[in-house]
């Protein structure tokens, strides 16, 4: 079986690295929820390999989540199913929530073989950006400029 990234070529990074892991996670979702479940695989192995050990499932159960996705993109029930198998297993520790991810509302989906995962590899913590207008306001209604 061919792999994605040839052994030979994955690197564990040896000390964890909070900023790799945080850069490399939040671009695997963006990419993920852009449907490019490729390069949003290859973004969470990086994340994968920087992070520490007791969030090494968690990684490799999201490479699995967007792998299931592509393979399914590609029409290969067998491998979409495989991935799909994989993910619930390693994301299961890590319920209800990880990394602001719903990760019980994700096992649920995949438990269903819902065919798009878009939706649940969203960070949860992340605050919507305020809008210009509001900021100004606040500054105006503080006596600022």
């Amino acid at each position: 079986m061919k792999r994605s990234t040839p052994a030979r070529r994955i690197v564990a990074i040896s000390d964890h690295d909070v900023s790799t892991v945080d850069g490399a996670y939040q671009h695997g979702l963006q990419l993920a929820r852009d449907g490019d479940f490729f390069a949003a695989h290859e973004a969470f192995e990086t994340a994968w390999r920087a992070c520490a050990i007791e969030e090494r499932d968690f990684f490799q159960g999201l490479v699995h989540v967007v792998v299931s996705a592509y393979q399914r993109g590609r029409g290969r029930p067998v491998a979409t199913e495989r991935q799909r198998v994989k993910a619930l297993r390693r994301l299961e520790p890590f319920e209800p929530v990880h990394r602001g991810i719903d990760v019980a509302a994700l096992r649920r989906a995949l438990d269903r073989a819902e065919p798009d995962p878009r939706q649940y590899l969203v960070d949860r913590r992340a605050q919507p950006p305020i809008a210009v207008e509001e900021e100004q306001q606040a500054e105006r209604d503080e006596g600022g400029p």
